[in-house]
């Protein structure tokens, strides 16, 4: 894993994220059953997928168990800065272009860094809604660029 490139006050213009929000639902409420969404390898995650995982899930959970059945919480935050350098193409590219030469890149996006079974979206609800908690999570998943597997953190004695 590469050590994360963070140090905004050196960097000029850096894309803002796309998450709008990192806790919705009910906030206030205690439920019994927790599920996650843990990655199976290491890898970056951007903030435009944290934002699709999020929205696909809330909505999903809405839809289900209403506004207040459930509470969903986004645990990783896309701190490092990802870099491009932009390359040229077309007839006469090579005049223009400097190819590896002074190379550094300008920012494009941030991602998270997210290490192996690092769990990335969690969501707290009752018995009556887990098959919908179980769903809306795996259509989170689906949104990752890597492999997902969900999680029972607590209230698994509930579910059987």
């Amino acid at each position: 894993m590469v050590r994360a490139y963070t140090r905004r006050e050196y960097i000029k213009k850096i894309p803002g994220s796309k998450i709008v929000q990192y806790d919705m639902g009910n906030l206030s409420a205690e439920f019994p059953i927790s599920l996650s969404v843990a990655v199976k390898a290491p890898t970056q995650i951007t903030h435009n997928a944290l934002e699709a995982a999020r929205i696909a899930s809330n909505r999903y959970m809405q839809r289900r168990a209403g506004r207040m059945g459930y509470h969903l919480k986004i645990r990783v935050y896309p701190h490092h800065i990802v870099r491009e350098n932009p390359m040229a193409t077309g007839a006469g590219a090579d005049r223009v272009q400097d190819g590896m030469r002074k190379a550094f890149g300008k920012p494009v996006s941030t991602v998270a860094l997210v290490k192996k079974n690092q769990k990335i979206i969690t969501i707290e609800t009752n018995k009556k809604n887990f098959k919908d908690a179980k769903e809306a999570l795996r259509r989170a998943a689906m949104k990752f660029p890597v492999p997902c597997r969900i999680v029972i953190d607590r209230g698994e004695e509930l579910v059987k």
